[in-house]
């Protein structure tokens, strides 16, 4: 997992270095039970062993959230959860209960719900030197034992989740161990050997149900403090040889799984599979984080996975997943998942969009062919209330994200944020410990769930318009419900004085009331600005077949380049070179529909090696008349800002460019055009 408070990306340094040889370094669920059905309609387990089972449902059920049913998902697809805080939050004083409100095991209610594995991480040594805990959990192997235990009790198997560090490892950090620190390549992997070996013979001799063991957490750019692809490649085959040892001395089936993130950016992710074929790592599934606010769309996941499963022959796991249901925050410390710039189109802040959310990954990744989904802590929720200060109990107990005793481990990050929980608003338990009626999408996905028609949101509205211009909201607004099915467009009725005490005159922000007929309301952000009238006025996008560029010759000299230190802004600018002939071009774009007023354009260019003679200039076109202001280059990244004002425009069409003569060796860019209206007529 990604820290809290806002996504850390990969650093890029990857795997993707030159092969070498590897050196030598290298059930059943038990008695079941019967169901009962209380008064309530709540079900009991009531054993005749020591583990409990719930079946799945065989047929649709009224509930409070609308699931649509998954028909071909078989019902061992994997309905897994991250439960590692549980431990630390109930020492906190957490208290969870079931759905009928009656204090119960979390475990049990997991399992009700349809969860049937759980996710444990494990680190080494999550203590300091006087045995305070780094927080996040403690997860040492003991709380991997005492929760994969709970687990087992009811019928749910565990994947243990090796992070070969003391504390978080993901793609920004992958800390080695402090007992490892100073070792050579070779005594580390002796020591990640043993660590799992005699790791898993504890747990498993503990009576933990384990079917999955990951070696590694996140390690798309290294593992327990090591970079280079060979010595992560064998660090990752003592790790699997491992736990084939020990899945053949204790005769189970214990899957390995290679876990790795980031995976909008599909072509290191394949690079990754294929680095681990050619350096013939033994592992059964491939493991992915796929968190949909950060990560791309389903359709990419899809691809990854069928990539995988197609070209290496190897199963998929959505290692981690998750969504929000609330925008609030419940401890005080900033949410991951905060803003509505972080929610994905079509899916709010609400518990059934965390619950649909939830069902459209499981259906995209039963679609091809990925064996399950784990859910990332849907159990780890606040510790003691927002509006108090909880640090002495986050830090006693190991509650919150990180406590203050970490941060010699890791400056860098827990030195840095050590607090409380980011994940409460993300969890599938209320802050008070009752479970959301979005859990139980687990059970709920093979023949779905009804419920009575209800709006699940209506998504703010968000308006703009010039300084000076004129501001339109929209008549009706987007209601989504929650079987989607019945999404509609509502009329509103806008507070008109709240429009009226916006000042378009200058630049501000202001927030609209907005009625519908049923009395629910909307909200709509309004900005006042200097709006840019340029499409794609940076050449970022792909897009640029609205530019129309024109050359004289055979050759265009000019072309959209990719390359930052040559752009103003982003990484791509329009560029002009030629080897052996002098060049004309120029570049333009026509513009519509334009408010009446007074427009300011703008560009900048930078380049050299330009004799005396050369043109260069910018030009508007309004009104069959053009109006141009000459420039020239002066050097790399001197930045030149042509700039024509008090253009009138009436009959809302203007034509904008550059135009160039310019001998042949001379170089450079342009880019960022700029046309703002900035007064009336």
């Amino acid at each position: 997992m990604r820290r809290g408070y806002k996504k850390l990306l990969a650093a890029g340094l990857g795997l993707s270095l030159a092969l070498g040889s590897l050196s030598g370094c290298g059930t059943d669920a038990g008695p079941q039970t019967a169901i009962t059905e209380t008064a309530d309609g709540t079900e009991q387990a009531q054993s005749d062993g020591e583990v409990m089972s719930f079946p799945l449902p065989g047929a649709s059920e009224e509930s409070e959230i609308y699931v649509e049913p998954i028909p071909d998902i078989a019902d061992d697809f994997i309905r897994g959860m991250d439960a590692s805080a549980v431990l630390a939050e109930e020492n906190s004083g957490v208290t969870y209960y079931n759905y009928a409100g009656e204090e119960q095991d979390v475990f049990m209610t997991l399992a009700q719900s349809g969860v049937n594995y759980i996710r444990l991480r494990v680190w080494n040594d999550p203590y300091d030197e006087n045995g305070n805990g780094y927080g996040g959990g403690n997860n040492d192997v003991a709380t991997a034992i005492e929760l994969g235990r709970r687990a087992t009790k009811y019928g749910m198997k565990v994947c243990i989740d090796f992070h070969y560090s003391d504390f978080w490892a993901d793609p920004k950090r992958q800390h080695a161990p402090k007992a490892w620190e100073g070792m050579s390549a070779q005594e580390k992997c002796d020591a990640l050997y043993n660590f799992t070996k005699d790791s898993l013979r504890e747990i498993l001799d503990a009576g933990v149900d384990v079917g999955m063991v990951q070696v590694g957490n996140e390690i798309n750019n290294g593992m327990a403090g090591e970079t280079l692809a060979p010595t992560v490649m064998n660090l990752l085959v003592s790790g699997s040889r491992a736990v084939r040892e020990i899945s053949e001395e204790y005769g189970r089936d214990i899957q390995i799984v290679l876990h790795y993130t980031n995976i909008e950016e599909a072509d290191k992710i394949d690079n990754i599979a294929l680095n681990l074929l050619n350096f013939g790592v033994d592992y059964d599934i491939f493991g992915l984080s796929y968190y949909p606010f950060w990560d791309g769309t389903n359709e990419n996941m899809q691809a990854v996975a069928r990539n995988i499963q197609e070209k290496y022959g190897k199963k998929v796991v959505i290692a981690e997943t998750s969504y929000c249901y609330t925008s609030e925050d419940g401890d005080g410390t900033a949410n991951s998942l905060a803003g509505t710039d972080d929610l994905v189109d079509g899916y709010a802040a609400t518990v059934q969009s965390q619950a649909t959310m939830i069902r459209d990954i499981c259906a995209a990744a039963n679609e091809a062919g990925v064996i399950g989904v784990f859910y990332w802590e849907g159990t780890w929720i606040p510790v003691g209330d927002a509006a108090a200060d909880n640090s002495p109990i986050w830090e006693k107990y190991g509650s919150g994200w990180a406590s203050s005793y970490a941060s010699d481990y890791d400056p860098d990050d827990a030195g840095l944020y050590y607090g409380g929980c980011s994940w409460d608003n993300q969890a599938m338990f209320d802050f008070d410990g009752y479970p959301l009626p979005s859990l139980n999408v687990f059970k709920y996905l093979k023949y779905g769930a009804t419920a009575p028609p209800a709006i699940d949101s209506i998504p703010e509205v968000y308006a703009s318009c010039d300084v000076g211009g004129t501001l339109t909201l929209p008549d009706k607004v987007d209601v989504i419900y929650n079987d989607r099915s019945a999404n509609t467009k509502a009329a509103v009725t806008w507070d008109e004085a709240q429009i009226a005490a916006i000042d378009t005159s200058a630049g501000g922000s202001y927030d609209v009331t907005g009625t519908l007929e049923d009395g629910a309301e909307v909200t709509a952000h309004v900005e006042v600005k200097m709006i840019n009238h340029v499409k794609n006025p940076s050449f970022e996008e792909a897009d640029t077949s609205m530019w129309k560029v024109t050359y004289a010759g055979e050759n265009d000299p000019t072309d959209f380049q990719e390359k930052a230190d040559d752009a103003y802004t982003g990484s791509m600018a329009y560029h002009f070179w030629s080897e052996d002939s002098d060049m004309e071009f120029a570049i333009e774009q026509e513009l519509t529909d334009l408010e009446p007023g007074t427009y300011r354009l703008c560009v900048y260019a930078q380049g050299g090696d330009v004799s005396d003679d050369c043109e260069m200039e910018l030009y508007a076109v309004v009104d069959g008349e053009e109006i141009k202001e000459p420039f020239m280059v002066a050097g790399w990244a001197n930045w030149q800002n042509p700039t024509i004002s008090d253009i009138k425009v009436t009959d809302g069409a203007m034509t904008i460019g550059v135009r160039m003569k310019c001998n042949a060796k001379s170089w450079g860019t342009v880019d960022d055009f700029t046309l703002n209206r900035v007064s009336d007529l």
